[in-house]
């Protein structure tokens, strides 16, 4: 008999629990949330923050969730996967992170593309990541970042619906001549919205992630 996978996932916001959820909702996994808006918004707003203690934040609650008997740990936030240092933890446990599996997608794609985020403080991190990613694997990509500018304080104080509209606006609004995918996991539903209004592809991180980990996991379908 199998034993069920338990999975820790770390959070940003609270609005990202409903989406990882919903995708592994048909896998045969436990989920455990742990959110902490707090160190994001002190990343986004306060300047005298320094970096060193944003990253031991990070560690200290990677740490607190390896303990919790879980399988795997899942980080849904770009800002805290650019604050993550591996070679700093003193645990085993595989940690997932949501923009690898997305990265690996954009960089399969010879064509012109383009990234769009809605948090600004999102972005460097990202995009350093990304062509660190390129880089290791010897992958060129033709890339730029869009910001979707006063759109994510809507997702920060519950205004979900509007948050999508916009979203889902400014991707219609983007050149058909290049491949375009969301970043953060916020945009998914309006990625997701679009491709069945459109016909239009838009990449997202979750749908890469959960092939990822279903796969590196071997989870199986609920019966």
């Amino acid at each position: 008999m199998n034993v069920k996978k338990r999975m820790g996932c770390l959070h940003a916001h609270y609005s990202n629990i409903d989406y990882i959820e919903g995708a592994f909702s048909s896998y045969d996994i436990e989920l455990s949330h742990f959110v902490d808006p707090g160190l994001l918004q002190r990343v986004t707003n306060d300047e005298s923050f320094p970096d060193w203690a944003a990253e031991k934040k990070v560690k200290d609650q990677i740490e607190w969730i390896g303990q919790t008997e879980v399988d795997a740990i899942l980080i849904t936030c770009t800002n805290y996967i650019a604050l993550l240092k591996k070679e700093q933890l003193s645990m085993n446990v595989p940690i997932f992170l949501i923009d690898e599996p997305y990265f690996e997608a954009i960089c399969r794609i010879q064509r012109p593309q383009t990234i769009l985020f809605t948090n600004p403080a999102t972005v460097s991190g990202t995009m350093n990541r990304l062509h660190e990613y390129a880089h290791i694997h010897q992958k060129t990509v033709d890339i730029e970042a869009v910001i979707i500018e006063n759109t994510f304080d809507l997702i920060m104080r519950g205004q979900k619906e509007e948050y999508i509209k916009q979203v889902s606006n400014a991707l219609k609004k983007m050149n058909e001549q290049r491949v375009v995918s969301v970043a953060q996991l916020s945009m998914v539903p309006a990625a997701q919205e679009v491709e069945r209004q459109t016909s239009k592809k838009v990449i997202n991180p979750l749908d890469t992630l959960v092939s990822s980990i279903v796969g590196q996991l071997v989870l199986s379908k609920k019966e």
